[in-house]
């Protein structure tokens, strides 16, 4: 009988199966976790018997659950927003696939680097960890995060069940692995970026599984009729070269590696032996999220085969001296659910790059559909790389939020898409966008009380305008901020320039898009920035955005040589600004209100005390190696 059978089967007739849960979600109170009247403890400190207390009850504005790329980036934007957020997490560490535990690279668009929140995270670890460490890349995040004023982070906790109220998430019980607690977390805007989608899934919010067939969106990548297969699991290694010959045995349950058939698709090949071999893949055809036990079990056998294969057959002498340094235990996961939003993203939307009223943020990965089968098919490519868009392509906001629960927003690989544009929107930096852009939504929708579905009708301007500010980049939407003082600036003037013009600092596009200039750059350091008013206005905060080269990559690699030779700088971006000083004009003296030594971000905040003023002075001071400074964005407020 075929998997598929089975469950098909077992779903309708084997209501009694072991191996199955018909009723519904398992809360932690069903699995009596806090059922404690059984508790033999006695307390030798106070000479009692006792039943531990573990249940506590937190209220928060906005919940994240998830802590990918895509959860830490919604978190962080709707507590910098100036609302209460929590984000819990299952696993002791933070990235999710980007972890330690599972080690994918954070790839985004080829064509141009994603800014915001993203890059900010793939910069500060460069100051923190040049020797590119996976355990201290956890702990860069972790510092990240818990820094954050108005987020609390709550690890090693999984969401069990929900509490609804019609349509209308209420609060979700989570239960502590590590502290036996169950804690129930109120809060008014709910958003899942778990990637499997487990919480979003309980309060009943309508998603697909597998893949759609040509005729239901018009797909031309699509198969001709739709099946239940997800693009696999993989897992990743690191080698080390030990100076002298490494003899390898395979465990016992490894799978003999078929090469002969493997080496028919040429990305199957062994092009090197020092990181991992994505193609080792298995993917499933009805519940990968129920199998995946199986699949971890699967994936390990099929490396040492692999793995076998190179050290002992004669053929990679390179090889000789290299011994495993870390195998992953845990699969890292492209595809399982994907949630119904009010718009469903296609492969049309993205290889036509439409452009959407209520776009967020841009993609460009190609159309990367792996082998349904993975290794265990090898008759098919790995992967068909079907096409990609011939620029970044747009992001809307409405594949974002649930169609059928009204204060439930997603980020990530479960949004509102077809199988084929998850093959380019999976990526996790694009995914990051995805999550800076629902937590920057659930921010307004917090303060306005309404919910994702009126923000996007009614106030689309007012996220896109915050996400411009926080330095999101949306293809074909320049920022018009109307609160934004330096538009009103009667002049503008710069010491000295190289190339670009000062006047571009205020035209709403913070970089320079194909042959069209958007920049400032100065001639020499230091130089200055000078706004003026003929009318004194109030001002307490100034913003800049500056140069990272959105060109050059930035992410971390488990081979770092490969991409040495390809000149990514493996360090914080040269020609980021470094140090600046601000001075505003008080009764016609110069008064430093801001003075930056360190600064690692291309967007650039400083907050002060509110001062009436005609005049502000930006001294642009040093950068982190180049000899000029370049500007994208300068803004005023009061």
């Amino acid at each position: 009988m075929k998997r598929r059978d089975f469950f098909r089967k077992g779903a309708k007739g084997v209501a009694g199966a072991s191996l199955l849960s018909i009723a519904g979600p398992v809360s932690a109170r069903d699995l009596g976790r806090n059922d404690r009247s059984k508790d033999n403890w006695y307390q030798v400190a106070t000479g009692n018997m006792g039943i531990p207390q573990r249940q506590q009850t937190v209220k928060c504005d906005v919940l994240v659950v998830g802590g990918g790329m895509a959860g830490i980036s919604a978190a962080v934007s709707s507590a910098r927003n100036g609302v209460k957020t929590i984000l819990i997490q299952d696993r002791p560490v933070l990235g999710g696939n980007a972890s330690s535990e599972m080690r994918i690279t954070v790839n985004g668009a080829p064509q141009e680097r994603e800014t915001g929140i993203v890059e900010e995270i793939l910069i500060e670890n460069w100051v923190h960890n040049k020797q590119q460490s996976y355990p201290v890349w956890d702990h860069v995040l972790y510092n990240y995060v818990t820094r954050q004023p108005n987020l609390q982070l709550i690890l090693n906790t999984q969401a069990v069940d929900v509490l609804l109220n019609d349509n209308v998430i209420k609060a979700v019980k989570c239960w502590g692995l590590t502290n036996e607690t169950e804690t129930t977390i109120y809060a008014k805007q709910f958003i899942d970026c778990s990637g499997d989608g487990l919480m979003a899934a309980m309060t009943g919010a309508e998603y697909r599984t597998g893949r759609e067939g040509k005729d239901e969106f018009g797909e031309s990548y699509a198969p001709d009729r739709p099946d239940g297969w997800t693009m696999g699991d993989c897992i990743m290694m690191i080698t080390k070269d030990m100076g002298r010959p490494m003899p390898f045995k395979a465990p016992d349950y490894a799978i003999p590696f078929d090469h002969e058939t493997a080496f028919k698709d040429k990305h199957r090949r062994i092009k090197q032996v020092k990181e991992g071999f994505w193609w080792i893949e298995v993917g499933d055809d009805f519940d990968i999220i129920g199998h995946r036990e199986d699949i971890r079990h699967k994936l390990m056998a099929y490396f040492y085969g692999v793995w076998d294969y190179i050290k002992n057959s004669g053929n990679y002498p390179e090889a000789e001296n290299i011994a495993l340094d870390w195998v992953g235990s845990i699969p890292g996961r492209r595809e399982s659910r994907r949630f119904v939003g009010d718009y469903m993203l296609t492969q049309n939307d993205i290889l036509k790059c439409r452009h959407f009223k209520d776009a967020i943020g841009f993609g460009g990965w190609s159309l990367d559909e792996h082998n349904p089968g993975g290794v265990e098919n090898m008759t098919e490519p790995a992967s068909y790389f079907h096409a990609r868009s011939a620029e970044v392509y747009e992001i809307p906001y409405g594949i974002l939020y649930s169609k059928n629960i009204s204060n439930l927003s997603f980020a990530g690989r479960n949004a509102s898409l077809t199988h084929i544009a998850l093959s380019s929107t999976r990526v996790m930096a694009t995914c990051s966008l995805m999550g800076q852009a629902v937590g920057t939504g659930a921010s307004i929708c917090v303060k306005k009380e309404i919910n994702p579905r009126e923000l996007r009708t009614k106030y689309m301007d007012d996220l896109q305008e915050q996400l411009l500010r926080d330095d999101v980049f949306i293809p074909k939407r320049p920022a018009m901020d109307k609160r934004d003082l330096a538009r009103t600036a009667d002049l503008m003037v710069g010491s000295s320039t190289l190339s670009g013009d000062v006047q571009l600092l205020i035209d709403g596009v913070s970089r320079d898009r194909d042959n069209e200039v958007h920049h400032w750059e100065t001639d020499g350091l230091p130089a200055q920035l000078q706004l003026e008013w003929k009318v004194p206005v109030n001002i307490s905060k100034v913003e800049m955005k500056g140069d990272t080269n959105v060109h050059r990559h930035l992410m971390m690699h488990k081979n770092p040589d490969k991409y040495i030779q390809k000149k990514q700088l493996l360090d914080v971006p040269p020609e980021l600004i470094k140090k600046l000083r601000i001075e505003v004009r008080d009764q016609g003296k110069w008064v430093e209100v801001s003075n930056i030594e360190e600064n690692i971000t291309r967007s650039i905040k400083t907050t002060f005390a509110q001062v009436k003023t005609s005049a502000v002075r930006i001294t642009l001071l040093d950068t982190w190696g180049y000899e000029n400074a370049k500007l994208f964005e300068v803004r005023c407020y009061s």
